[in-house]
């Protein structure tokens, strides 16, 4: 099983080696949301062990956001110490598509996205974690 650093660390790697215009923190929970489901329809495993939970702007990493939130709406900056190494090829593989298919869409746009989603859905208004089996069996309906 991956780090949260290390899945977090390689989102913002495959950003920078792709010219792109940086990731914000929102948009970090948006793809570690959406690694983490992926990851686990195809596998049956968890990617990362740190619970997600359902926030007003969609699924947050708790953990995560708190380590990155003095950045406010910037970019987090590129990881001095990320090794892609740390990843397994299934790991790596999946961030990378996940990064590919999700990491050209804005922030916004992910969190609308993540709000059009019952893993959300159906804790909008009882703030709390999103169990791996709710995020489990909903992405297993996106990959069929």
């Amino acid at each position: 099983m991956a780090s949260l650093k290390d899945v977090a660390n390689c989102f913002l790697y495959l950003d920078d080696t792709n010219d792109g215009d940086g990731i914000s923190n929102l948009k970090l929970q948006k793809l570690m949301y959406y690694a983490q489901g992926f990851y686990c329809a195809l596998f049956d495993n968890p990617l990362f062990s740190d619970p997600i939970s359902a926030w007003v702007h969609g699924p947050v990493v708790e953990g995560l956001y708190h380590d990155f939130k003095q950045y406010g709406r910037g970019s987090i900056p590129l990881p001095v110490d990320f090794d892609k190494n740390s990843l397994n090829s299934d790991e790596f593989g999946l961030i990378k598509e996940v990064f590919d298919e999700f990491g050209q869409y804005s922030a916004w746009k992910l969190r609308d996205m993540t709000h059009e989603e019952s893993p959300w859905l159906n804790h909008e208004n009882e703030a709390g974690v999103i169990s791996l089996d709710e995020i489990t069996d909903y992405f297993k309906t996106r990959i069929n």
